[in-house]
């Protein structure tokens, strides 16, 4: 079977792996997901990996891009769904355990059971299914309780992800719970998604073997792994890296409300075929 790729990231890697110290790729991306003002089954992605630098220095890197974006417009801010944010440095950080109590009222670190996190989510009017996962929980808690509120005054990073929603990022090292990945919001708008990079084969041998078990029970088919992959994180450099969608950031700067105003070819359905 062949497949259009959800990102460069493998490729990517295999190049740091090789030597590479610094590189990006700005490439065409596929999900089959659904259509709507901010979801589009094509789309750009610009995205690149600094080898032996923290994911704090791509912090950093955003924060450049989105002010000289809007810079070379004559603007000094930014606008999603109407909503003027201004690009004031530094911006936000704000990490998921503080921004779920801030915005939900679920301490992170009490809900570590299923059991516990569905009784929290209900308990703020978020609709789960007996029947799901920690994850499918988080999500729905952060879709509908925290993404909206972020990134209003200044766009805002959300870092300090919980281990299991960071497949591809390292633990941080002075709380294993947590993972070294952050994601860029402006008006509730994600734009950036970042991680300081997973280098252990064996570890990211364990997550895909997961995810790809929960994959089949869940849908009846599995994807192989990429063996090529695993073995080039045996002797990949500790690094990070982030992917940034274009398209939004576009939106973020013009004003654009619905994605298919800055896309040159907009696909007029859904159905495309990608991992």
């Amino acid at each position: 079977h062949l497949y259009l790729h959800t990102s460069p990231e493998f490729a990517m890697k295999k190049l740091l792996a090789a030597g590479e110290q610094r590189l990006f790729t700005f490439a065409r991306c596929f999900r089959n997901r659904e259509l709507g003002s901010r979801h589009h089954p094509e789309f750009t992605m610009l995205e690149w990996y600094r080898a032996r630098e923290s994911h704090d220095v791509l912090m950093t890197d955003c924060e450049e891009i989105l002010c000289r974006s809007a810079q070379a417009l004559g603007r000094n801010q930014l606008q999603v769904a109407g909503i003027d944010i201004p690009l004031i440095r530094p911006f936000e950080r704000l990490s998921v355990a503080d921004a779920l109590m801030k915005f939900a009222g679920i301490d992170l670190f009490a809900v570590s059971d299923i059991p516990a996190f569905r009784k929290a989510a209900r308990c703020c009017n978020v609709r789960t299914g007996d029947d799901d996962s920690w994850s499918d929980i988080f999500s729905r808690v952060l879709v509908e309780r925290i993404e909206p509120n972020l990134g209003h005054d200044r766009p805002t990073f959300l870092i300090d992800y919980p281990l299991s929603e960071a497949a591809l990022a390292r633990a941080k090292a002075d709380d294993p719970r947590l993972a070294e990945r952050f994601e860029l919001y402006a008006a509730g708008m994600e734009l950036a998604n970042g991680f300081g990079e997973l280098t252990d084969p064996v570890e990211q041998r364990r997550r895909f073997a997961a995810d790809m078990d929960e994959k089949e029970k869940l849908y009846g088919e599995r994807y192989p792994i990429d063996e090529d992959f695993i073995e080039a994180l045996a002797t990949m450099p500790e690094a990070s890296g982030i992917a940034l969608g274009f398209d939004r950031l576009v939106m973020a700067v013009t004003g654009a409300r619905q994605i298919e105003q800055v896309i040159w070819a907009p696909t007029p359905f859904g159905g495309l075929s990608s991992t």
